[in-house]
């Protein structure tokens, strides 16, 4: 059960990366996000099942993130590789994604250094792809906590990643 469930987590955080799951697909994210986990959990004891799949989720985050910088980078094969052709590359402009892969590596540190409440009801509801009335259940909160808690979330995140060009 738990590795289907981490399976949906990578394959749902991998559509949000629309140019990496072109070179790669769930699976090879899961099997090397859970050898990341395991080495993480040789160091790392979680204190509930709920840290348990925060910090699966944070391993799962980490190995897109170098998967894009990967096949994005100054060498990667994606940076010398254009199919998407012309109406493509206009349906994927109208969705809410970063264009780079700095932009992409910004957003989720700005999620990292969130505040603990924020970023656990952030990652549940974004990454980990609960509703919000499943989150405030695994949380323990009402709906109304955790509904607040993803306000101040966004809210914080805007601020990072758009105030750090005004300063």
């Amino acid at each position: 059960m738990c590795c289907q469930r981490l399976r949906v987590m990578a394959r749902r955080m991998l559509k949000s990366y629309g140019r990496v799951g072109r070179w790669s697909d769930t699976d090879d994210v899961l099997q090397n996000s859970l050898l990341r986990l395991h080495r993480a959990l040789a160091t790392v004891q979680p204190e509930s099942v709920r840290k348990f799949y925060g910090l699966a989720s944070t391993q799962i985050r980490r190995e897109l993130i170098d998967l894009a910088r990967s096949h994005f980078g100054p060498q990667g094969i994606g940076t010398k590789h254009d199919s998407d052709g012309g109406e493509a590359s206009e349906h994927v402009a109208d969705k809410f994604e970063p264009d780079s892969l700095e932009e992409w590596t910004a957003f989720h540190q700005a999620v990292e250094d969130l505040p603990d409440a924020e970023r656990e009801a952030f990652s549940l509801t974004y990454y980990e792809g609960l509703t919000q009335v499943d989150a405030s259940r695994v949380v323990g909160c009402s709906l109304a906590t955790l509904k607040r808690r993803l306000v101040s979330a966004r809210l914080l995140l805007q601020e990072q990643l758009q105030g750090g060009d005004d300063d």
